[in-house]
């Protein structure tokens, strides 16, 4: 129960610029489209990022949790 307490405080400020970013790219392009670019790629950038370090991560903690 603790360590599910403590996988939600590491994780959670993660999420945040990603929050940002999306809703920033998403108004940027609905309501004017000369600043999505940048929010853009900036939220690209984070998703390619995590998405190599997800997997990465994930093996070490079930490796870290079998032992």
């Amino acid at each position: 129960p603790r360590g599910g307490l403590l996988i939600s405080v590491l994780v959670l400020p993660l999420t945040i610029p990603v929050l940002i970013f999306g809703v920033s790219a998403s108004y940027g392009a609905t309501a004017n489209p000369d600043p999505f670019l940048q929010p853009f790629l900036i939220l690209a950038a984070l998703t390619l990022f995590l998405g190599v370090l997800g997997p990465v991560s994930a093996a070490l903690a079930l490796r870290h949790g079998t032992d």
